[in-house]
């Protein structure tokens, strides 16, 4: 590091979990990247759904506020978006074409997007819905930022026409993130809030192994299910789990499951924090699979793939404590190595250091004059 940057994130929120998953990948990245010496401010929109339920509205390695509108945003930040080393525009940010319109306008040094939901955006653009992303936005970013890699990056380049799409995947603190010693509760265990596309392999990989292994005991945490779910009884519920509560979670499963979203299925290369947050823990992980996952987690070796199940089942039965132990001792190697907050920092920071203040400002500067 040659210096200290000073750098301003627009996302979704950081202040709250609840429902959402950008909170902990933010916190896990700007962690690291305080860590690293550099300067942080998260301008998150006052939205009363998260200000209800704030679980980190005053955080140690960045100033945290919150503006409530576009037009404050500006009358109180201009200045501070236009002198900053870099700003990185969030997905889901509200009103975020008109955000990203904004910030162009004030011809920042950098201008980068971090897209936490990459698959949803590129099958949302394809369709013609701009929630929070203009097609013609793209080109103008300095910094792409994909929470996929893989072929996305290719797409992202060759069809969007982004200058620099980078792969910048989600992340874990392993200072809050490890083992607490707990004694083991459950046999297996979810975390994740409803969907409709997830639900169908929650019932399969967890709902029907349930039903099959009555002396098990399972566990699913997470907001917004249906009332209507039945649930089987050895089944145990949880409606919300904040991330201080996370690592006890996973260190009270002999199993922790993962189900991926399905535009992150087609897409690949696409890795939930869940997977590294249990890692840390040295809880063993059960995965449905998506191309690119051995890159991260290889099968038999640091996890096990799960397909249907009776893949589920046989894994709870037969795989003793020597052979979890060895499953779980594998991940938290890949994770400790390679998927830490302070290495995601790293990649993150060294992105930023590589494109000039300047850089492409010719290609660009039309379309950030675009009027908002």
């Amino acid at each position: 590091m040659t210096r200290c940057l000073d750098i301003v994130v627009l996302g979704l929120s950081l202040s709250s979990s609840w429902g959402n998953g950008h909170a902990t990948t933010f916190r896990a990245l700007l962690r690291g990247v305080r860590a690293a010496g550099h300067r942080v401010t998260f301008l998150e929109r006052d939205v009363p759904w998260y200000a209800s339920r704030r679980d980190m509205a005053d955080p140690d390695f960045c100033d945290l506020i919150f503006y409530a509108s576009v037009d404050e945003l500006l009358a109180r930040y201009a200045k501070r978006l236009a002198t900053a080393d870099a700003v990185v525009v969030g997905s889901y940010v509200p009103e975020g074409v008109k955000v990203i319109d904004a910030v162009s306008h004030l011809m920042p040094k950098r201008l980068c997007f971090y897209d936490i939901d990459t698959p949803v955006t590129l099958s949302k653009l394809r369709r013609g819905d701009e929630e929070y992303l203009a097609r013609r936005q793209i080109p103008a970013f300095d910094l792409y930022f994909s929470f996929s890699g893989g072929k996305t990056i290719d797409r992202l380049r060759q069809e969007f026409g982004a200058s620099r799409p980078l792969p910048l995947y989600c992340a874990v603190d392993l200072d809050t993130y490890r083992n607490s010693g707990a004694q083991r509760t459950w046999d297996l265990g979810y975390l994740g809030t409803y969907s409709p596309d997830r639900q169908p392999a929650l019932e399969r990989l967890l709902m029907e192994p349930a039903r099959q292994l009555p002396e098990k005991r399972f566990v699913v945490a997470g907001p917004s299910y249906p009332s209507d779910i039945r649930w089987p009884e050895n089944v145990e519920r949880i409606e919300h789990l904040p991330p201080s509560e996370h690592a006890e979670f996973y260190s009270r499963q002999r199993f922790t499951l993962n189900i991926t979203r399905d535009d992150m299925i087609a897409a690949g290369w696409s890795p939930s924090v869940r997977l590294f947050e249990a890692a840390a823990c040295s809880t063993p992980l059960i995965s449905d699979w998506w191309q690119g996952i051995e890159s991260f987690f290889p099968p038999d070796e640091a996890l096990v793939i799960a397909r249907r199940s009776s893949d589920v089942v046989r894994a709870l039965k037969e795989l003793d404590d020597r052979q979890r132990e060895a499953i779980a001792d594998a991940a938290y190697k890949r994770v400790a190595g390679a998927h830490s907050a302070e290495v995601r920092a790293r990649t993150f920071i060294d992105a930023i250091e590589n494109v000039s203040p300047t850089a492409d400002l010719a290609a660009t500067d039309s379309m950030r004059r675009l009027p908002a």
